[in-house]
């Protein structure tokens, strides 16, 4: 199946890619790869959730937050490149607000890894990092960025 009959199977779709909310741009290109900024869990412009996991978020919403962050990110892939053109995320790289004791960032960030996965079947196997860590910006509880191989 393609990316785009996955999503409809998920009862996804490809949102617009989020407008930057400072200074940069959503997403880079460069040779054969694609760089997105830190994206967030953006839904309509608004953010369904904000605090800290391990206090008022708990894992699993906080995987469902790198979901919606991860559909962001491709959203963002897409408008550069097409996803069509991607041949596979190389990495990604999920940062968890963590509340003081907070340890399960890897659990939280699954939820971006289970999403591309599903997405893209084997061309959304990568590597990744979850990093804990005191604030995101918007007092957003997850934010995702991703590297993509691309045609």
């Amino acid at each position: 199946m393609t990316w785009a009959e996955n999503l409809k199977e998920l009862g996804l779709e490809l949102p617009v890619a989020p407008k930057p909310v400072a200074v940069y741009v959503p997403g880079v290109r460069t040779g054969n790869y694609v760089y997105t900024s830190g994206q967030l869990p953006f839904v309509n412009g608004e953010l369904p959730l904000t605090g800290k996991l391990g206090d008022e978020i708990t894992i699993e919403q906080g995987a469902e937050m790198a979901k919606l962050a991860a559909l962001n990110a491709l959203a963002v892939v897409h408008d550069l490149v097409g996803l069509d053109n991607v041949v596979r995320i190389v990495k990604v790289v999920g940062f968890v607000a963590s509340a003081a004791g907070f340890n399960s960032q890897p659990l939280v960030i699954n939820g971006a890894s289970e999403l591309l996965g599903a997405v893209l079947g084997e061309a959304g196997v990568h590597a990744r990092s979850a990093v804990g860590v005191n604030e995101l910006p918007l007092d957003t509880p997850v934010e995702v960025e991703l590297i993509a191989e691309v045609r």
